[in-house]
Formats: structure tokens, C-alpha cells, sequence
């Protein structure tokens, strides 16, 4: 068992340094992996397959500050974009229902969703479309 968990530290650390990674996401990639590894060597897939249903992590805790994990996957990202979702063969609805998200959730970390939010503030769209409407 420990060979596997040694090549999945090493798959994690590469991994690691093409991108930034809390803790939490390196310690859960390093269990996948190693536990990946492990079956792939032994030859029981059919058991990863029935652990993939299992969300990869609490769907509360997905959106972070600086990143958004996808609970199909498990990979990091800045948004989660339609094109993504349709690899897993959903739309953004479906993964907000079947993970418990509220409609009006937008799918990017944070950061990304507050700077949206006080651009469109700013731009003040609402007050431009009624002057349109008055003139």
C-alpha cells in the first residue's frame, strides 16, 4: 500500500504546482489517487465506479474563496461552465438540484461572483433602461 500512496504523492505534487491547492484538495487527491492506483492494480474498478456517485467533497465547502470544485469531478476552477457540465452530461440546473444548490447560486468561486456583483452595481443597468423607456 505504501508504493501506491508514493506515486500519488508524486501525481499530486506535479499536480500541485501547475496550480494553486488548499490542503484539503491536495489530502482528498492524494486518497483518490492512491485508492485509484490501488484498485487499478488489483484489478477492481467496479468499486471506484460505485465510490464516483459519492460526491467528492460537501458541496457547502465546494465553493471556496480564490476556487470552485466541481463534485462530479473534483477539479478546480475559477467557474464552472456549461461546457464542463456537459462533459458529465448535465446542465447547469441539474447540478445545481442534484448537489442542493439554490437556483440562483452562480457557479464560480467567490472572489469571481462578488467582483461580477459590484461591476453590474456599478454599471447601473436598471437606471439606463428605464431613461430608455421614458425618452
Amino acid at each position: 500500500m505504501e508504493e501506491y500512496i508514493q506515486s500519488a504523492l508524486d501525481i499530486v505534487k506535479a499536480q500541485a504546482s501547475a496550480r494553486p491547492m488548499t490542503e484539503d484538495e491536495i489530502i482528498s487527491m492524494v486518497k483518490s489517487v492512491a485508492k485509484g492506483i490501488a484498485a487499478v492494480s488489483t484489478g477492481q474498478l467496479a468499486t471506484i465506479d460505485a465510490d464516483a456517485a459519492a460526491p467528492a467533497m460537501d458541496p457547502k465547502k465546494a465553493i471556496k474563496e480564490a476556487s470552485i470544485t466541481c463534485l462530479e469531478c473534483g477539479k478546480s476552477f475559477k467557474v464552472i461552465t456549461k461546457k464542463h457540465l456537459a462533459s458529465h452530461g448535465l446542465t447547469s440546473e441539474e447540478y445545481k438540484a442534484k448537489y442542493g444548490y439554490k437556483k440562483t447560486q452562480a457557479l464560480a468561486c467567490k472572489s469571481l461572483a462578488r467582483e461580477r456583483r459590484t461591476k453590474m452595481k456599478d454599471m447601473k443597468l436598471w437606471e439606463r433602461r428605464t431613461k430608455s423607456k421614458a425618452e
